[in-house]
């Protein structure tokens, strides 16, 4: 996704669902979508749109007839005091024990910053909202996500580190226990092997996607000689 890759998104769902059965490509497809759609948080919105679309054009026809049409993140008076509360607990367990202090910090930079990252960024979208459609990301795959489109971006070290804490975090305060994962996978993941492990093939893609050029999310553009 940060790499602004459709192709490589397309082979990676064909290698993901070859010689499965539909139910399976579907699911596949339904996960890729939806962590594509949190990568809204970390790449902004034009990618995903773009991401998204090519990424549903290149699905069998039969796939995608079978995703879901359901939207699950439309906030109603019903459920606004949920959603709100989903996102503080999710940053309260990846920034913990900082998190108040960085929330104030925010809100010396910008007083609506805050409450936009903490309720549309974290509670609307980085957090799962109960469904019965569609697929859910969980919270070890959701701090993964965030590492990967961070560390394929430059400049942002510190939400790279920050992420990385957050998935250890994840495994230290019981938040995982909702995802598939088993309690080794993410206990190897949220090891300094682990750690080391995921960051090593994130730039790994990165090389071979940008063929040895380095990320594509703000590449440097060659100055044009002024002709005034």
């Amino acid at each position: 996704m940060t790499m602004n890759s459709p192709d490589s998104m397309s082979i990676l769902y064909k290698l993901a669902s070859s010689s499965q059965p539909q139910s399976h490509a579907v699911a596949t497809a339904e996960l890729m979508r939806e962590i594509g759609l949190k990568c809204i948080s970390f790449n902004g919105v034009p990618r995903t749109i773009n991401m998204l679309n090519a990424f549903r054009a290149s699905l069998p026809s039969d796939v995608a007839s079978s995703l879901s049409t359901t939207p699950t993140r439309a906030p109603t008076t019903e459920n606004i005091t949920s959603i709100r509360e989903r996102g503080r607990q999710l940053w309260d367990s990846i920034y913990r024990p900082y998190e108040t202090k960085l929330v104030d910090k925010l809100a010396e930079a910008h007083p609506d910053l805050p409450v936009h990252i903490l309720n549309s960024e974290y509670g609307s979208l980085l957090s799962d909202p109960p469904r019965s459609t569609g697929s859910t990301v969980g919270r070890i795959t959701t701090s993964i996500v965030a590492v990967a489109c961070l560390r394929a971006q430059s400049g942002v070290g510190p939400q790279v580190t920050s992420h990385i804490f957050g998935l250890r975090k994840a495994a230290e305060d019981g938040t995982w226990k909702d995802d598939v994962e088993s309690e080794e996978a993410v206990r190897w993941l949220a090891s300094d092997e682990g750690n080391t492990w995921i960051l090593e093939k994130i730039d790994e893609i990165i090389d071979t996607i940008g063929e040895g050029m380095g990320a594509t999310f703000a590449p440097g553009t060659k100055k044009r000689e002024s002709k005034l």
